[in-house]
């Protein structure tokens, strides 16, 4: 007679996630290997209890994104499609103009392209915080520093 062992596959609960703020200064940081890092904090894959349907991520700050530096010739060669589903609504942001204009919009759309594009993910993606500048509004909850390989 052979005894079965029986395991419960541990699924975490919402109110049972305990959540962390991190900062990341992205000042000659490359963009790809900062996004795919601050994406795995977001979802929550560094923790035990990670669950792949509720969000277990923590907080993160990103300060300095307009200096954020991008390997190769992606400044002068990478840019951004949109379409406004109108005729002759095609818009072409080039990477170079946005971090002039917008810093903080290239972080935001790396990161957001590694993230489940779902309710999961919009959730997710609140939980980022981009600054151009050094400053940010969250000093309160005291973020621990955040060092990307």
């Amino acid at each position: 007679m052979s005894k079965t062992l029986s395991f419960k596959t541990y699924s975490a609960k919402p109110v049972e996630v305990e959540r962390k703020w991190y900062i990341i200064d992205a000042e000659g940081q490359v963009l790809g290997r900062m996004a795919s890092e601050i994406a795995k904090v977001l979802r929550g894959k560094h923790k035990a209890q990670f669950t792949p349907h509720i969000d277990t991520g923590d907080f993160i700050v990103v300060t300095n994104a307009a200096k954020v530096a991008l390997t190769g010739k992606k400044e002068d060669q990478k840019s951004y499609f949109s379409h406004s589903h109108y005729p002759g609504g095609v818009k072409i942001d080039h990477v170079k103009d946005v971090l002039k204009k917008k810093p903080e919009k290239v972080i935001e759309h790396a990161v957001w392209g590694m993230l489940p594009h779902n309710n999961l993910g919009r959730q997710l993606f609140r939980k980022l915080k981009v600054y151009a500048g050094p400053e940010h509004p969250h000093a309160a909850q005291v973020p621990v520093e955040m060092k990307i390989k």
